[in-house]
């Protein structure tokens, strides 16, 4: 076969195989230098509740104060002591009595009020931020027939990484 020839077989068949690579849309497998690979983090806020229990003494149900106890055991105990005493002491074993009494029913009505041995617990909760780092990714760049890419990958790809390319006419 003469050079005439074999250049127009080998003409023939760059025009065969252009048809056939354009019917296959132009893309193609190839593989690219990784030049940098450089690990992306992202910050995350996931708040959470911080609590702690406070002891308070007494259960705190009001400040006022009630005398109908004092009034009721002033009355009985002052019965009771005129009962007790006989004549100038009867006067005296009177007020001792209402006294004495007057005391003991204002502790029966209001100890239940103020019981300072009494502890509670309260509980007290505030939300406080929680800032985690997470991956989110591989910033990669990358060098295919002499220009260099960026890209943001899942998995760091190594040395090389495989590339689609694709041909379209201008």
């Amino acid at each position: 076969m003469n050079t005439k020839q074999s250049k127009i077989r080998a003409g023939l068949l760059l025009v065969l195989a252009l048809g056939s690579s354009a019917a296959l849309a132009g893309q193609y497998e190839d593989y690219a230098r990784v030049r940098r690979v450089t690990p992306e983090y992202e910050r995350i806020n996931t708040p959470r509740q911080e609590c702690r229990s406070e002891y308070i003494r007494g259960t705190g149900r009001g400040t006022e104060r009630s005398y109908g106890g004092s009034i009721i055991g002033g009355i009985t105990g002052a019965i009771v002591g005129h009962q007790v005493g006989g004549g100038s002491g009867k006067d005296a074993a009177t007020a001792l009595g209402a006294i004495t009494g007057a005391i003991v029913g204002d502790r029966m009505q209001n100890s239940s009020r103020f019981d300072d041995d009494d502890m509670r617990e309260v509980r007290r909760c505030r939300n406080v931020d929680n800032w985690d780092r997470r991956l989110a990714g591989y910033r990669v760049v990358y060098e295919y027939a002499g220009r260099q890419y960026t890209a943001l990958m899942p998995n760091d790809p190594g040395r090389e990484m495989r590339v689609r390319v694709s041909v379209d006419p201008d």
